[in-house]
């Protein structure tokens, strides 16, 4: 077999499955036999807009969060065989450059992105074999392991903020981003306070370990009902926030304690511009950040965190589609159909 099928976008809202060449890896490369790629909020975008400025342009095969088994070995590649079980991440940093070498492999100048994970096989390129190609033993599911991406940002957020045990911190949205901070956070032993819109959206905050629900319903003053929730009304140590709008970044500040962090996660369109009250940021000491993407450290932490039985990995996967039913599944995003994550079945 020299071909196999493959979502490929052609625009805007244009995607088709069509059979493709099967990908033959170079030296140092192995192919994945895809066995589960996940839906991502990165993916919508990209479906939405028909294209991404730093990772694509159509036609293009795209999808990023996967997992399978090695199919196919490039010269050089020892430590990997075929028929092991792996997941591979969508970058790696080049360890060269002045953000590597102080830290900041996230921001890496030559960050080497990977796309495709949306089809029967796919190729990993060398640099991301090397350092961010993971084994999965036999005592996980595969497609428990292809969240591994995402909650590697998350980690690094959590990480970054500086959350520790015992503090209140409040997660303001409930998709699949705001879902894993609530769970990851809980699982540190913070205590959290869920900040959500949607009915749905109650239970499977709780179900992820948060401690408090607030529901950000129309005239619900969000603010006020975070800070009610806390000693002395004194706000959360650390608001994290996964919604991305300039709105949502807004009530983070005038959320968080004095002394506190604020993490913008979520980040709103290009050219987006938010207002603080300056006042407000000086003398209450207010530290301002923001996440992006992960590193090979964090990939690590969360993959182990996964693999340790404590992480309700089938808890976010709620959907499943078979590879022509992408763009239904898509469409439904759009549309805000209530699924977690989507397991995209290349072989159904």
């Amino acid at each position: 077999m020299n071909t196999m099928l493959a979502a490929i976008l052609h625009g805007k809202e244009d995607v088709r499955v069509e059979r493709v060449p099967l990908p033959e890896p170079a030296a140092g490369e192995i192919v994945i036999r895809v066995h589960a790629a996940l839906t991502c909020g990165t993916d919508l975008k990209v479906y939405r807009r028909g294209y991404h400025a730093r990772m694509l342009k159509p036609p293009m095969a795209f999808g990023h969060e996967l997992a399978g088994t090695v199919a196919a070995l490039g010269e050089g590649v020892t430590q990997f065989q075929v028929g092991e079980r792996v997941v591979a991440l969508n970058s790696a940093p080049c360890d060269a450059c002045f953000f590597c070498r102080h830290g900041q492999q996230n921001l890496c100048d030559d960050l080497l992105f990977n796309n495709g994970a949306y089809a029967q096989y796919i190729r990993i390129p060398a640099r991301i074999v090397e350092k961010n190609t993971l084994q999965v033993p036999e005592t996980v599911e595969l497609e428990h392991s292809a969240l591994t991406e995402p909650l590697a940002c998350c980690i690094r957020g959590i990480e970054e903020s500086g959350i520790a045990a015992g503090d209140a911190v409040a997660v303001i949205g409930a998709g699949p981003i705001g879902l894993l901070f609530i769970h990851a956070a809980s699982l540190l032993g913070a205590e959290v306070i869920a900040v959500v819109k949607r009915d749905a959206q109650v239970a499977a905050a709780r179900n992820f370990g948060a401690a408090h629900v607030v529901q950000s319903a129309a005239g619900a003053d969000a603010i006020a009902a975070v800070r009610a929730l806390t000693p002395g009304g004194r706000g959360p140590d650390v608001v994290l926030e996964a919604v991305a709008q300039p709105l949502t970044w807004q009530w983070a500040v005038e959320m968080v304690r004095k002394g506190g962090t604020v993490n913008f996660f979520g980040g709103p369109p290009a050219g987006s511009k938010v207002e603080f009250d300056t006042n407000l940021l000086h003398y209450s000491d207010i530290t301002l950040k923001a996440s992006f993407h992960h590193t090979p450290a964090t990939v690590r932490r969360a993959f182990n965190l996964i693999a340790s039985g404590r992480f309700k990995a089938a808890d976010f996967l709620t959907g499943r589609a078979p590879l022509e039913k992408l763009k239904p599944v898509l469409d439904g995003m759009m549309n805000r159909t209530y699924e977690i994550k989507t397991v995209i079945d290349p072989w159904q």
